[in-house]
């Protein structure tokens, strides 16, 4: 009861809705700092805006305006002092970020210290470091709503160059560009992001929004427009759900947020489609089982061709447990390559010998390609066969058959089997 108590408060709402407008904000832009390698310079100008929202306030007062103006301005001269640094001094770009980014947010802590001290003015540097649920004001929201609207038009209006000079820049500088240029519209983008944020989650966290839902997004979509909206949206639910767990845990919205974000990027990594943890871990237990099947008929369609194919000889020629060998001849049975009658005899089926014929015809091709065209010895090219008779796609054995003028025996005298012949085992 508590918890809705506080969210139907006016300025809960404002917070909640100044947070989550700019986690998109952040989302949106974070694609490009997280593929331009400017993760630090991202977080360099989230501390960088500091000085200028003491100046701001010096000349108008803790009007959001001027705030406004002066954290754009610090952000862009950082921006530009960064980027000349790097190319007129001979030190690391790590490093100059490092130099820039402390000495102009320690200049805004002793600005913040300043004014309390001298002036007797209240600017609490907590709320400019993580953020406060109830600083936001109407016209922090017309401000972020305004903020939120120049980034979705720049990016949808300026994508052909903000995409040509990210993934390819010195292709984009040879089709004359303005790759200087564009960089320095993306600083700006970006200081308007962390202006938009400093609010709601403060200085030091922007950067949590700035590359964590990005380098979400790009864990679970390759293509970058899909990334960007993606990124987007996972900026938003980082904001809202960070803000409600804020509210809901009585504590500060800034870490809640990163905390919500770096939990999405966590969740990515183990379950992403294409790249997660544990997708992978199945993709990797599925090859096996299959390489395990496939053995088996291999050695089932030998087996067949002595007059021997039993479970006792599978289990006995393949060295399996008893255990092993009852579970793979059910497998096999499941899938169609092998049927047993009510007696327990086994039996290839023609889906199976088929198989296992294709599995001796690429081993017997690949070793004889090996022997043939890359000059190795006979004696040496058999596991190497083992591995690879899993891994050939027909199109290639197609070629490599072509190549070698469709070969009738393998170098060690074995035939190759074709289609509609039966063989025996690699």
């Amino acid at each position: 009861m508590e918890f809705l108590d506080t969210l139907s408060q006016p300025m809960v709402q404002r917070a909640l809705l100044a947070a989550c407008m700019a986690g998109m904000v952040c989302g949106l832009l974070g694609c490009f700092v997280v593929l331009r390698n400017m993760s630090l310079i991202g977080d360099a100008l989230s501390h960088a805006v500091l000085p200028g929202v003491v100046v701001g306030f010096l000349l108008a007062g803790a009007v959001s305006s001027a705030l406004f103006l002066g954290a754009v301005a610090a952000g862009l001269f950082a921006a530009v002092a960064i980027t000349w640094i790097q190319r007129a001094a001979p030190t690391k770009p790590d490093a100059v970020i490092g130099i820039v980014f402390t000495a102009m947010f320690s200049l805004g802590v002793m600005g913040i210290s300043h004014l309390s001290k001298s002036q007797g003015v209240h600017l609490d540097l907590k709320d400019y470091l993580f953020g406060s649920m109830f600083g936001a004001q109407n016209e922090d929201l017309v401000l972020s709503a305004v903020i939120l609207a120049v980034t979705v038009g720049s990016i949808a209006f300026f994508y052909r160059w903000l995409f040509a000079t990210t993934i390819q820049p010195v292709v984009a500088r040879t089709m004359g560009m303005p790759v200087q240029a564009v960089h320095y519209f993306l600083m700006l983008l970006l200081s308007f992001a962390v202006v938009s944020a400093l609010r709601t989650v403060g200085v030091i966290l922007v950067v949590a929004l700035l590359v964590t839902p990005a380098a979400t997004a790009l864990l679970l979509t390759k293509r970058l427009q899909n990334a960007i909206v993606l990124s987007g949206l996972l900026g938003f639910a980082a904001a809202f759900g960070g803000f409600m767990a804020a509210v809901w845990l009585d504590t500060t919205p800034g870490p809640a947020m990163a905390v919500v974000s770096a939990l999405g990027y966590a969740a990515a990594v183990l379950f992403a489609p294409e790249g997660g943890l544990l997708p992978k871990w199945l993709g990797r237990r599925s090859q096996r089982r299959r390489i395990d099947w496939e053995d088996a008929v291999k050695l089932s369609l030998r087996l067949e061709k002595n007059g021997a194919l039993t479970g006792a000889a599978l289990q006995s020629e393949g060295g399996y447990s008893p255990q092993q060998a009852q579970w793979l001849v059910k497998q096999l049975c499941r899938i169609g390559w092998l049927s047993q009658d009510t007696n327990g005899t086994l039996s290839l089926t023609e889906e199976g010998r088929t198989k296992a014929n294709r599995l001796v015809y690429a081993h017997r091709l690949w070793e004889t390609y090996l022997v043939e065209k890359l000059g190795l010895s006979a004696d040496r090219i058999h596991e190497e066969a083992e591995k690879y008779e899993h891994l050939l796609p027909d199109e290639l054995l197609e070629e490599i058959d072509r190549q070698l003028r469709y070969p009738r025996f393998d170098p060690h005298g074995s035939e190759i089997p074709r289609e509609g012949e039966s063989g025996a085992s690699g």
